[in-house]
């Protein structure tokens, strides 16, 4: 009788847990990856004009920085990079629609702040890019550092961080200024180009684009400095570490890859490479890509679709691209910038 007792208690011991394992399955919330490759495309939240990072031109095509980058998280997850859809945001509805589910990963040359990463449901994941305020002056002033503007009148944005800036660097160096302010950054533009005012002040990219537009764009240029410090990168939802990972981890690739000299012309060519770092990298000798829940090469499809930082940075930004930018802090950290990878291992 006691046996038959004991078997009946066993059986009805595993019963139970069978159904807590069960529970726990149903309750488990479905992953972001997941969700994306049962969908078979990375749902990213962009601007339609944010010059160099996302515009569509009239026929609906799509380019910048942050295209780019969608366009490496497909190519990772589904070894296509086309595997997208790109949503437009406003500036005022991004983040709810990251908190919506509307979209899997927010771009659009977004800033990373500390409210934004703390009030509005997002994580930053990195720096894609090091923006910052800087200055666009004509040449025949000659000069050639903000340090040498005392006395300048500064096209600025009515009401906007630029116009504080500008109050905490002068004024901390006793620098004199006037300001010439307008709530368009249209108006702000046209009274620089007509003499109204001796710079024009905003984030480096955006002048760059202006410097671009200019029938005497040859005849400006940018300062060197930055005033403060914009870094663009990707947001993510909170709650989901292993989305968070992959996006992560996708950005440092195309780093990395520039670091060890990997790009799209030669990626097929370094298989053969003895190093092991490039080995595993590419996912010759290593599996880089289960603990992300990738395929074993998602790296090589990365670099292989799209390429690597700097090729991307020179096509969108560089002197490739309308802007010309130079790489400057988005150099590599070996060659005086801020650009640096995690090791792959």
């Amino acid at each position: 009788m006691n046996i038959v007792v004991r078997v009946l208690a066993a059986a009805i011991a595993l019963f139970v847990v069978a159904l807590g394992v069960a529970s726990e399955a149903e309750s488990a919330p479905i992953s972001i990856l997941d969700t994306i490759k049962a969908r078979g495309k990375v749902v990213c939240g962009v601007q339609d004009h944010a010059p160099g990072f996302s515009e569509v031109s009239p026929r609906g095509a799509w380019s910048g920085m942050d295209i780019e980058f969608c366009s490496a998280l497909a190519a990772a997850i589904f070894g296509d990079r086309d595997a997208v859809k790109l949503l437009s945001l406003n500036a005022s509805d991004r983040f709810k629609s990251l908190q919506d589910d509307e979209v899997d990963v927010l771009l659009g040359a977004t800033a990373w702040t500390l409210t934004r990463d703390t009030e509005l449901g997002a994580r930053f994941v990195g720096t894609l890019y090091y923006d910052g305020q800087g200055f666009i002056i004509p040449r025949n002033h000659s000069i050639a550092s903000v340090l040498e503007l005392s006395g300048a009148s500064i096209c600025v944005l009515a009401g906007t961080s630029d116009e504080t800036a500008i109050s905490d660097y002068f004024g901390s160096r006793k620098m004199r200024y006037q300001l010439i302010q307008s709530d368009r950054w249209e108006d702000l533009v046209k009274t620089y180009s007509d003499g109204g005012c001796t710079v024009l002040t905003g984030d480096m990219t955006l002048l760059a684009f202006e410097k671009s537009r200019l029938a005497s764009g040859a005849d400006q240029m940018l300062l060197p400095e930055l005033i403060t410090k914009e870094p663009y990168g990707p947001a993510v939802r909170l709650g989901d570490d292993g989305w968070f990972a992959v996006v992560r981890w996708v950005m440092m690739a195309l780093v990395a890859a520039e670091e060890m000299n990997i790009s799209s012309s030669n990626v097929d060519t370094m298989k053969a490479s003895p190093s092991h770092e490039v080995r595993r990298f590419l996912g010759l000798d290593a599996d880089l890509g289960a603990p992300l829940g990738l395929p074993r090469d998602w790296a090589y499809q990365v670099v292989r679709d799209v390429g690597n930082y700097g090729e991307i940075f020179e096509r969108t930004l560089g002197q490739s691209s309308s802007l010309k930018l130079d790489r400057g802090l988005n150099n590599l950290w070996s060659k005086g910038g801020l650009m640096y990878s995690a090791p792959f291992r």
